[in-house]
C-alpha cells in the first residue's frame, strides 16, 4: 500500500492509501477525489486522467508507452517530463509518498 498526494488544480491536497496493484487513477476514483475523471475506465483510451507528476518522482516511475504518450497530446497543456496518465501507473510500495498534480482541466 502507498499513500499518494493528489493536488487539485486550486491547490487543495488529498493524502490516500492505494493498494498495490490498483492505478493511480482507481485510488482517485476510489477516494473520491476531483480532478481525475478517468472516462474510458483505464483503458489509455482517453487523456481524462492525466496529472503532471511532481518533480521528484518523475525518474522514479515506470517509462511511457507509446500508447500512453499518444494519448497525452490529447490532454490539456501535457508537459513533456511530468505529464501522465494515472490509469497507466501502477501502485507499489515503491510509490509511497508520491505526489500527482491535477491539471486545470481534464479534456
Amino acid at each position: 500500500m502507498a499513500k499518494i498526494t493528489y493536488i487539485e488544480h486550486g491547490g487543495k491536497q488529498h493524502v490516500v492509501e492505494v493498494a498495490n496493484g490498483m492505478s493511480v487513477m482507481e485510488g482517485a476514483r476510489d477516494n473520491n477525489i476531483p480532478g481525475i475523471e478517468g472516462d474510458c475506465g483505464g483503458a489509455c483510451a482517453c487523456s481524462t486522467c492525466h496529472v503532471y507528476v511532481d518533480t521528484t518522482w518523475v525518474d522514479k516511475l515506470p517509462a511511457k508507452d507509446a500508447m500512453e504518450e499518444d494519448m497525452l497530446d490529447f490532454a490539456w497543456e501535457p508537459d513533456t517530463v511530468r505529464s501522465r496518465l494515472t490509469c497507466q501507473v501502477k501502485v507499489t510500495d515503491e510509490l509511497d509518498g508520491l505526489i500527482v498534480q491535477m491539471p486545470e482541466k481534464q479534456i
